[in-house]
């Protein structure tokens, strides 16, 4: 099961809470970061080494999280922000960890000035730095969505893939724009740690498609009720396995268990893919007719497997369907069964959203916020967390392919809808809150 069937735990990220860094002085405040994040996090990479030793399940990343940086800078009179995510990656680099998410800000309902740097901020920090990873939450259920915040992130997204043209505009893989977004997602590069928590917090991301794929193998041509018994069975194994990890490490380092996010998260490795669970259930190709209702039934089945395997479940949870990550998702846009508009369609009824897409490098800034505007419509409308991860590539345009490497995989170039929603994008102030979201 863990070598054939990819089973492994995808993540152990450690949150950490920053606030106790504030400073007026950049230089101390940075310094301040630096020292607490290593102070916490000097044995996590180790640790989980010696989990996957005694359980022999494989470890694959050992992150770590920390409160969003616009809210500890806020402290500062610095208008650049850099220099923290400076000190963000060479905490990382310490630590040795691959990934460190949280160079972040809140601006669903509006934007502080920290807030405003920050954001300014983002295409230089992604480009000076290696491991950090950022995130910008601009709409939620209850407050609407920021349109000024989503037309801004169109141009920073533009302006990081230029930063980072000569990798593939990769900046661009480690920024999120979210609704909804949760405090305890222990996924990149959307996790931050949330002002709610803990000083410190184990969450743990478990993944599993390899094992559902081959489990539902063995019961292919029976009918619905045999299927979502056989995943949701399939499920609640693949998540007792984050549960003992996920206990493990808490103990070890003595820091409180968070959660289990019980996310379906696929690799470009053969046979580690969530398209190919929907291939399995019925489907020439992931994007034919059928695919919305497949990945819903799949998305349901693993959230009530799973929830009775951990008394703690949360972060996204379900199933991810990121293009460059998923083989069986790039050879379905290979083969023209999938464009950006089905997966859009998919993303209501899964985890999170349009997730590392690679788009033309010539895509307007207007037209990425656009894009952004309709996934967050989504989530705000279903009450649900909607995210999206587009790559302009710079220099590269539809039918090319662009390379990143390691568990960000490759992206074949996806055509996007140009004509203009500029007039509608530049309108300023919010989009108000569905009147569903009013519970009180």
């Amino acid at each position: 099961m863990i070598e054939r069937q990819h089973l492994d735990i995808r993540t152990i990220t450690m949150g950490i809470s920053l606030f106790d860094c504030a400073r007026e002085d950049v230089n101390a405040a940075c310094r301040a970061v630096y020292d607490k994040i290593c102070r916490r996090a000097e044995n996590l990479v180790a640790t989980g080494e010696r989990i996957s030793e005694k359980y022999g399940i494989p470890i694959v990343n050992k992150r770590i999280s920390v409160t969003p940086i616009a809210m500890v800078a806020a402290a500062c009179s610095q208008e650049d922000y850099t220099p923290f995510a400076m000190a963000l990656d060479r905490a990382a680099l310490t630590c040795g960890v691959n990934f460190l998410g949280g160079f972040s800000a809140l601006v669903h309902k509006g934007a502080s000035q920290a807030d405003i740097e920050l954001i300014n901020s983002i295409p230089a920090a992604l480009a000076q730095t290696e491991r950090v990873c950022s995130s910008v939450n601009v709409g939620s259920t209850k407050s609407g969505i920021n349109m000024d915040a989503v037309a801004r992130m169109g141009e920073i997204i533009k302006e990081t893939a230029e930063l980072t043209a000569q990798n593939g505009s990769i900046g661009c893989a480690k920024l999120v724009v979210f609704c909804n977004a949760p405090e305890d997602n222990p996924f990149m590069a959307g996790a931050f740690h949330g002002v709610t928590e803990a000083d410190a917090i184990i969450n743990v991301g478990v993944s599993g498609p390899g094992v559902v794929k081959h489990a539902l193998e063995k019961v292919r041509g029976e009918n619905f009720e045999v299927l979502c018994e056989t995943i949701k069975k399939t499920a609640f194994k693949v998540t007792r396995v984050g549960q003992l990890v996920a206990q493990e490490a808490s103990k070890r380092l003595n820091i409180p268990f968070g959660i289990i996010d019980l996310s379906l998260a696929p690799t470009p490795a053969i046979g580690d893919s969530v398209a190919d669970i929907l291939e399995e259930i019925g489907l020439e190709h992931a994007g034919a007719p059928g695919t919305t209702a497949a990945l819903a039934l799949l998305n349901d089945q693993v959230k009530k497997g799973g929830v009775m395997a951990s008394s703690y479940v949360g972060g996204l949870s379900g199933a991810f369907i990121p293009v460059s990550e998923d083989q069986g998702m790039i050879n379905a846009v290979n083969d023209g069964a999938l464009t950006i508009e089905k997966l859009e369609a998919m993303t209501c009824v899964c985890s999170v959203g349009l997730d590392m897409i690679a788009i033309p490098g010539d895509t307007k800034a207007s037209t990425i916020s656009g894009i952004i505007a309709d996934e967050l419509a989504i989530g705000m409308v279903n009450q649900k967390t909607t995210a999206v991860r587009l790559i302009p590539v710079i220099g590269k345009g539809v039918g090319e392919t662009v390379e990143f490497g390691g568990l960000l995989g490759y992206a074949p170039i996806m055509p996007v809808n140009n004509f203009s929603c500029e007039a509608f994008v530049n309108r300023t102030g919010r989009i108000p809150a569905p009147i569903h979201s009013f519970k009180n």
